[in-house]
């Protein structure tokens, strides 16, 4: 029995109808997952047409998706917080919502000041709201714990899914319409998730109503930063963000300046989109069978193999390709372990909010990622100091996820079989 079946017992335990898995829920959650994953991976396809039309530097741009992250993570711990207590249907609907007013308001900027605040702030809020994150909580509370990891991962392939298909849909969009219709049509597209989610009614405090030991969200976060494996996986899930951020925002524009066609950077986003979905299948698989810590140490460590050998070996069109096949395999694989490894340390019960301060912690790892972007190659006229960075962290990553312990915290070793 793996640590995770032996460790999340909780409701699924109780009740005969937790053992199947929900699928109705699943299908939504998957749904939602991809609406909302897959506009803001294709953004980068909008900074050059932006940039072109309204005349602002890719500083500009980019300070507005780092914006977009930031409020992402920020916004996330509140958002699963709410989830956690008042059922997740009405934080998804919310999300939607902000969501659409968010792409709009980028759509018709006239000014940075209005980009940042549309496509910064309100597009990574309602992501927040509206993310996988959030999804992935409800399936963990109507999920037996020995089928979670898998669920997660095909959770979290749906999101990759969004960006495989948003990809040369954005693209597409944008060379009819022009990048500004394109984003007011995919805000219409985000009015469908308050409709998709309404099979995610529920909350964490329902589910966990009758466990002997109820605690406050004070108390779960006390619990939570005093937990050093917590806290090592908060310290490595940064470098996740700072990593895929600063690819999913500015390789559109770094395969431009090495003179490749633009084609190819729509080719390798949905290319890593379509290996992202068999990379996450994949990690939910392998994390529900074999150590988590130390599967996503060997994550980061491809990653900064596979960005060394990017850079070092000659940049044509077949290492453009090569490289977005394997970063997919890796790209969001490290989020059914990550989520999985909160959920076997303290259980569901305030799940939505701690696994939201993991990724808040991926966020500002965005933040900076898309930010340094920007900042740095209008400072010096290239990438290459964000890419080595990226590898350089990708190593840190794999140090603190190694000591990472897979069990329950021992409040939860101490309680009683559910």
């Amino acid at each position: 029995m793996t640590a995770s079946t032996q460790t999340q017992a909780p409701a699924a335990a109780r009740s005969g109808a937790a053992r199947s898995v929900p699928w109705l829920i699943i299908i939504c959650g998957c749904l939602i997952a991809a609406l909302t994953f897959g506009p803001r991976s294709a953004m980068g396809f909008f900074q050059l047409p932006m940039l072109a039309d309204k005349g602002w530097d890719r500083t500009t741009f980019g300070l507005a998706m780092a914006l977009q992250n930031l409020f992402w993570g920020l916004g996330l711990p509140f958002f699963g917080a709410i989830a956690d207590r008042y059922g997740t249907w009405r934080v998804l609907t919310l999300g939607g919502l902000i969501y659409a007013t968010g792409l709009y308001l980028m759509a018709i900027a006239d000014s940075p000041t209005m980009l940042h605040v549309g496509g910064g702030v309100l597009v990574g809020l309602g992501v927040a709201a509206g993310s996988f994150s959030i999804v992935l909580a409800a399936f963990a509370r109507h999920t037996p714990p020995e089928k979670r990891s898998i669920v997660f991962g095909i959770g979290t392939a749906a999101g990759s899914a969004g960006m495989f298909l948003f990809a040369p849909i954005s693209q597409g969009l944008i060379d009819t319409y022009g990048w500004s219709d394109s984003l007011i049509i995919m805000a219409v597209m985000m009015l469908a998730i308050p409709v998709l989610a309404m099979p995610l009614r529920g909350s964490s405090h329902n589910a966990a109503a009758s466990q002997a030991m109820q605690q406050t969200i004070g108390g779960a976060l006390s619990e939570a930063f005093a937990h050093r494996s917590y806290t090592l996986l908060v310290s490595g899930f940064f470098v996740c963000g700072f990593q895929v951020a600063f690819i999913t925002a500015h390789f559109p524009a770094y395969i431009g300046d090495l003179g490749i066609d633009a084609r190819y950077a729509v080719i390798a986003l949905a290319l890593i989109g379509f290996f992202n979905i068999i990379g996450s299948l994949s990690a939910g698989v392998i994390g529900q069978r074999y150590s988590k810590p130390k599967f996503l140490a060997g994550i980061y460590i491809g990653r900064s193999i596979a960005v060394t050998a990017f850079l070092l070996l000659p940049q044509t069109p077949t290492s453009v390709i090569v490289f977005a096949i394997v970063m997919g395999l890796l790209w969001l694989s490290t989020v059914p372990p990550t989520n999985a490894l909160v959920a076997i340390m303290f259980g569901t019960r305030h799940l939505g909010m701690l696994g939201g301060v993991v990724f808040l912690s991926h966020q500002i790892g965005s933040f900076l990622g898309v930010w340094l972007g920007g900042y740095l190659y209008d400072r010096f006229g290239s990438y290459d100091p964000v890419w080595w960075l990226g590898v350089a962290l990708g190593i840190f990553a794999a140090i603190v996820h190694w000591p990472i312990q897979e069990k329950p915290v021992e409040r939860l070793q101490l309680a009683p079989a559910e």
